[in-house]
């Protein structure tokens, strides 16, 4: 588990985590916001907890238990009955709710259960923490924007450098319009080969069914590596380097970039 962020509920402070790409929402942290001497085993106690949270798991998880749920939910709301996070966990194989140790120890749930569970707090309560949460992802969801936006504006520049290092040390003197196009079409396809390992033409010939082009349908990671490429190559370009030792050099670049990427933990939190 890792602290992703933290959100402000009538003045409480709540932790938001982080765990295999899931969040989850501290119940511990909310239980600061009810009066009185509570804990979330007096929460669990309750029959309709019991019910929803079954629910929950019946349409989220594949490896719910049914038999030990059903031996619980019978034994729901009785005064003798009791029921802790990590019992209902191991007996049933639950993913929603979840008890944790260490730095970021107490317990935590899905959004979903998060939200029911403020609402035993309070309908208040409830209320102003959905409307957090919101922000938060609203928030989130601006920033990937913003970073998406900023790698395609940074491609059209690095574009415009590769296409002038083509017209400075590539293009003869006086040819004709035709010989200018083949000329850009055949560095376009130099990176198209070098990181998807197809032309242009192939790709259109093999996706007959899409629209646009092959950089049309890039993932995040390539389209940073296709922005790297394209400075390098009008680099190699000055240098004088042929299009076959730029081409071996190029596919180097992508598939050293692209591993790199792939196994980078900042851009599977930006996905």
């Amino acid at each position: 588990m890792v602290l992703n962020t933290k959100i402000q509920v009538e003045g409480k402070e709540i932790a938001v985590i982080l765990d295999n790409e899931q969040e989850y929402i501290s119940l511990t942290d909310m239980l600061k916001a009810k009066d009185g001497d509570f804990f979330i085993a007096d929460w669990l106690r309750n029959r309709n907890t019991i019910e929803y949270l079954g629910i929950w798991e019946s349409v989220y998880n594949p490896d719910f238990n049914y038999g030990e749920f059903a031996i619980i939910k019978g034994q729901a709301g009785l005064n003798s009955y009791k029921l802790s996070v990590k019992e209902w966990v191991q007996k049933t194989n639950a993913i929603g709710l979840k008890a944790s140790t260490g730095r970021y120890g107490g317990t935590y749930a899905h959004p979903d259960i998060a939200f029911e569970f403020g609402m035993w707090i309070s309908p208040q309560f409830k209320i102003y923490l959905v409307k957090e949460f919101q922000r938060l992802k609203s928030d989130e969801n601006n920033r990937l924007k913003l970073d998406w936006n900023l790698q395609r504006t940074l491609s059209k520049v690095n574009y415009q450098i590769h296409t002038d290092a083509i017209k400075e040390n590539l293009m003869p003197q006086k040819i004709t319009k035709r010989q200018i196009t083949y000329v850009y079409a055949n560095e376009a396809d130099l990176l198209n080969v070098a990181l998807f390992g197809i032309t242009a033409k192939e790709w259109r010939d093999n996706n007959p069914e899409k629209s646009g082009n092959i950089r049309d349908y890039t993932t995040l990671e390539q389209l940073v590596v296709l922005s790297n490429m394209e400075s390098i190559n009008a680099l190699l370009i000055q240098q004088g380097l042929s299009q076959t030792e730029r081409l071996l050099q190029l596919n180097k670049v992508a598939i050293t970039q692209m591993r790199s990427l792939l196994e980078s933990k900042a851009m599977k939190k930006l996905k």
